[in-house]
Order: structure tokens, then sequence, then C-alpha cells
């Protein structure tokens, strides 16, 4: 790999891979030429990285000859049929999508936990579901000292997961409610100001939605632990972009609160913020554009043996997206 590799966004205009080109930006990787592309709708837009501007171009078969990475995050049929040609061309893929995540040939890091799986890769590497990335954070620390069985959680999760349009949805409705004009509404079935949806994603014939389900089956690949448990509600609030997990947690060896914040204080990639007589606790306004994930509320869980519950909050555009797959490039480049 290059010491300056020349790198690729793909979905650059887009609400993650704008995230992408500014934490390429911020964490002064060494972008040795940096190309941007999108559907051609996009062409001929100019994005500002490093003080020059870059013109976004059609993305095509031919586009990844001579790029050296590319970050993918342009929706899974994109991925589906770019990321294989990009990985023939000798282009090291990391796909910010649901499509290769399952698949057993490409490692799935979050490179706090599992950055080794990265050396396995044969030109794919996937990125993970931003709420399983987001909890994953709190939760592997604890996996790691005291055994982790299963979870239940639910989530309260940003509509920067949706995307850009979802943002600006959000925006509008609240103006026409404060407004008293008639609520319309595109992206979601239902109005997403002052509401909460617990639907996220598509319905599976177990009454759970996929998004629901990528929580127990890519925590099993992310932590190497096949017996891992996890039964989720996930819920779209009317937040801009961190999500938040509630979660409650059953180990296999006894835990106090007090072993779980020494042991949470240690992780990488998390701040404890829990004093609650203080009215101290992860927010998702306060953790909007922090690379860190926030952990807090901290208890007993008086109904499971061996329990803790927990707060944890995270920037669904940074850690669980754009900055965990800029990570995997720095790894890449190691």
């Amino acid at each position: 790999m290059n010491a300056k590799p020349h790198i690729a966004v793909v979905g650059a205009t887009g609400a993650v891979g704008i995230e992408m080109i500014k934490t390429l930006e911020k964490r002064k990787f060494p972008v040795g030429k940096l190309t941007l592309l999108a559907s051609a709708r996009s062409i001929g837009k100019k994005l500002k990285f490093n003080g020059q501007e870059i013109t976004v171009q059609e993305l095509t078969k031919d586009s990844f000859a001579g790029i050296d990475i590319a970050l993918f995050s342009a929706g899974g049929s994109i991925s589906k049929e770019f990321g294989p040609i990009a990985a023939k061309a000798g282009c090291v893929v990391v796909d910010n999508s649901s499509a290769f995540r399952m698949d057993e040939n490409v490692p799935l890091v979050v490179p706090e936990i599992n950055a080794a799986d990265i050396k396995k890769h044969k030109g794919i590497i996937a990125n993970p579901n931003c709420t399983t990335a987001i909890t994953l954070m709190a939760l592997y620390p604890l996996h790691q000292a005291f055994g982790v069985k299963r979870v239940f959680a639910s989530s309260y999760q940003a509509v920067s997961g949706t995307g850009a349009k979802a943002i600006e949805e959000l925006e509008r409705q609240v103006e026409q409610v404060v407004g008293k004009k008639a609520v319309t509404k595109e992206v979601y079935p239902h109005q997403i100001a002052f509401n909460v949806l617990p639907h996220v994603d598509s319905f599976l014939p177990n009454g759970y939605t996929k998004e629901e389900m990528k929580m127990e089956n890519e925590g099993r690949k992310i932590m190497h632990h096949p017996k891992f448990l996890a039964s989720v509600t996930c819920v779209r609030v009317p937040v801009y972009r961190a999500h938040s997990i509630a979660v409650s947690a059953e180990f296999e060896k006894p835990v106090t609160v007090e072993a779980a914040r020494a042991v949470l204080l240690k992780a990488p990639g998390l701040d404890v913020v829990d004093e609650p007589d203080k009215k101290v606790y992860p927010l998702p306004l306060y953790v909007a554009e922090k690379y860190n994930c926030e952990v807090g509320r901290l208890r007993k869980d008086c109904a499971m043996e061996n329990g803790l519950c927990f707060w944890v909050v995270g920037d669904q555009l940074l850690k669980g997206a754009a900055l965990n797959a800029v990570q995997i490039a720095e790894e890449l480049i190691k």
C-alpha cells in the first residue's frame, strides 16, 4: 500500500460521503490524491478538501484504475455492483452498506474491537451497522471482562441514518407543525417530528426488523462470539445525527457498577459520562460531531442475574459510518 494512497469516496455527495471527506481532512489522513465519485445527477458538483475544490465524477466500471482505497457509501445495490469491480482493479473497498457484512469472506470491523480481522480481507472490508457499532463500543470491553450472554436493547435512532433527505424532512415538519400548517411526508411512512416510529428498516417474518437482527448477527461476527443473543427494538426518533441505545446486558460473571466503570474508563473511543446526581449523562445533542461514543446511566440490572444496564450514545454519521471507515483505512496503511 502506498504511503500516500489514492483514495476514492463513492457516494461523495451523500450525508455519509461528505463526513468521510471531512474526516479524512480532520484526521490528517495522508491522501496522495482524492477522487470523488457519485451518480450521474451529482456530476460536476464541487466539494472542498484541504482547501482545494474537487469536482465530483460519475461512478463507472472504469473508475477504479490506480485507486488504492475506496470508501463506499452509496447504498447496497451500488456496493454489490461496483465493490467487486473495484476489488478486481486492485483497490481495497471499505463498504458502509449492509451488502457484504455477513459474507464469510469479508471482514466486518470496528477497529477498537477486531482490527486484526482486517488482514484477512480479499479486497472488501465491511463497516458495521451504525447502531451495532455504537452499542459494541461499550458492550465489547464489558464482554472481555465479564463474558456477555445476551442483551435486551432499545435504540433511539437519529434521522441521519436514513440520509440527507430525512434530515430535511424533520426540519420541514418541525416548521410545519410550529407554523400550524399541514405536515407533508416523503421519507417516513408517518410524521417523524414530535413522534417516534418503532420501525427502522423492513420487517422480517419473525416480527423483528432487519435493523433489529443486525445487532445479534453482526455482534456475533465482530466480537467472535457465535452464541451472543440480542433482542432489540429499533426506534426512529426526531433527533438529527446521534443514535442512543438503552442496553440491559447479562454476563457470565458477576458484575458490579464499580468494576464495569473501571473497564469502561479504559475502553478506546469511549468516554464515561455518568454523574446522574448532577444530571450528567450522554445526550445525542452533545455527542453530535464527536468522534468518541459516550456511556452513562450505569446500574445493576434488577431483573437479571449478573446484569448491567447502560445508555450509550454515538454520532451516527461518524462512529456509525464515516469515522469507522476512515479508521479502517488508517489500519490498512499502517
